[in-house]
């Protein structure tokens, strides 16, 4: 009888794995819904929207402005102090309030400062929201796959939350076609955020589903109580001698593996995120290629952690090393942007090859991170370590999309003032020097990390699920 509630709850997780990623798909869609088509806002002339790649840079950047200045930290201990239901669903809500707003800044018919302004707000809600669901997500993957294959299951969710990445590299230069000498209108524009808008809805409708499934699974039962309130069996709300209090805050912040852990994080996803906000303003200048290559040539990134993420991380479930595979994938991405900078010119062979070594990196290095989290710290902490190694990586997006905007904007300026050539040229090739340097750093911080594992070997940081 045992066994057979076993299997049956069993079967439940994956149904709720698979609510899960919906929500998950349409954020990572909308937020990289502009990627492949940002080469539309080097000339403000050429929407209607007005925007330039500055502008666009101080867009993105501001998924992670609330994220920065406290929103992630508050909000991961409201996540361990509510639970997945309440929390999740707050911000599931907000990142759909968020998106709803960037929409009807960039088709209102506003001027370009205040559409921006309005936008950039958006941004900010769409991106707390967006960070804080993420945390809701993982944190109920780590609850309903405790013993059982963690390390695949968000495998799995990362692999089919970036095929709404790679959607949107792939969808955006068809909605929204090159034409050189037109003039984007304001609905043609706004094309990939109607339909991110509509995924959003069916992430709603689906994350209402998980949170019936988790209130079935993890139920209120009477004479659990706590300070006079029920608790929930099993849940992800502690009982009294294991409750969540402020100064365990502290606990994690002069944790050192936590800050391993976070450096690597904002180093490598720094790397690959801010990169490609601005695929098409990099990859059509260095290899001459029309956008709609361009759009597949960086789709290459999330289509191979569809196939590879899952993979990846059964293989650091049965046979660990995680801190092997996060020095591998790092080293992985370092060879992808060395190409990127240094390869020849108008040779899209190169393009191709990058992106096949930065989508392994892109695999193997969150296959082997994000499991290694529930390791460090104990569950009653997990929302809030979650979200303050979030913050790391958000106060890096926030910084190095910004920078990366500045850098090509700064190299447009040059050329309309005739430095053509060496501002086209020059313009990828600096950004790309910033990212060379950010996964320098992170190979750096892999190895720091795989050496704390050898010899704190009961932290089982390398261990394969389930083993000691």
């Amino acid at each position: 009888m045992a066994e057979a509630v076993k299997r049956r709850y069993s079967r439940l997780a994956w149904v709720a794995l698979a609510c899960l990623v919906v929500p998950m798909f349409a954020s990572y869609f909308f937020d990289d819904m502009f990627s492949t088509i940002s080469y539309l806002f080097e000339d403000p002339s050429r929407t209607a929207l007005g925007w330039d790649a500055a502008g666009y840079g101080l867009y993105t950047s501001g998924y992670s402005v609330l994220c920065v200045f406290g929103g992630l930290v508050v909000c991961g201990i409201l996540l361990d102090k509510w639970g997945v239901r309440i929390t999740g669903s707050i911000f599931v809500g907000m990142m759909a309030a968020g998106a709803l707003l960037v929409l009807h800044a960039i088709t209102a018919g506003y001027a370009p400062a205040k559409s921006l302004r309005l936008a950039y707000v958006g941004c900010m809600f769409f991106g707390l929201g967006s960070e804080i669901a993420g945390t809701a997500v993982t944190r109920s993957i780590a609850k309903w796959f405790r013993e059982g294959p963690m390390a695949l299951a968000m495998g799995l969710q990362l692999a089919i939350a970036r095929l709404g990445t790679a959607v949107a590299l792939v969808l955006s230069p068809r909605l929204v076609v090159e034409n050189a000498g037109h003039v984007y209108s304001l609905a043609e524009t706004a094309r990939p955020a109607v339909f991110g808008l509509g995924l959003m809805a069916a992430g709603l409708i689906l994350w209402a589903v998980f949170v019936a499934l988790d209130a079935r699974r993890f139920p209120v039962k009477p004479g659990m109580t706590k300070g006079g309130k029920d608790v929930m069996a099993g849940s992800d709300r502690p009982s009294d001698d294991e409750a969540f209090r402020l100064k365990d805050v502290w606990k994690v912040l002069t944790n050192k593996n936590f800050w391993m852990l976070g450096l690597l994080c904002v180093l490598f996803y720094s790397s690959i995120v801010a990169f490609k906000k601005f695929a098409g303003a990099i990859l059509i200048p260095r290899f001459g290629i029309p956008a709609s290559t361009a759009g597949w040539m960086v789709s290459m990134l999330p289509f191979s952690t569809v196939i590879f993420a899952p993979l990846f991380g059964l293989l650091v479930d049965r046979k660990g090393k995680g801190t092997r595979w996060m020095i591998i994938g790092s080293v992985l991405a370092l060879i992808a942007h060395l190409l990127l900078a240094f390869a020849p010119a108008g040779v899209p062979f190169y393009g191709y090859l990058s992106m096949v070594f930065l989508g392994f990196g892109y695999s193997l290095v969150p296959a082997a991170l994000w499991p290694s989290v529930p390791k460090i710290v104990p569950d009653k902490v997990l929302g809030t370590t979650y979200s303050l190694i979030y913050w790391v990586q958000n106060l890096g997006l926030l910084s190095f999309k910004w920078l990366a905007g500045v850098i090509l904007g700064s190299a447009a300026a040059g050329a309309a003032a005739g430095a053509a050539a060496a501002g086209a040229a020059s313009g990828p090739v600096r950004v790309e020097l910033m990212f060379v340097g950010l996964c320098i750093a992170a190979v750096v911080i892999a190895l720091l990390f795989s050496r704390i594992s050898k010899r704190n070997p009961d932290l089982r940081l390398d261990a394969p699920a389930g083993k000691a």
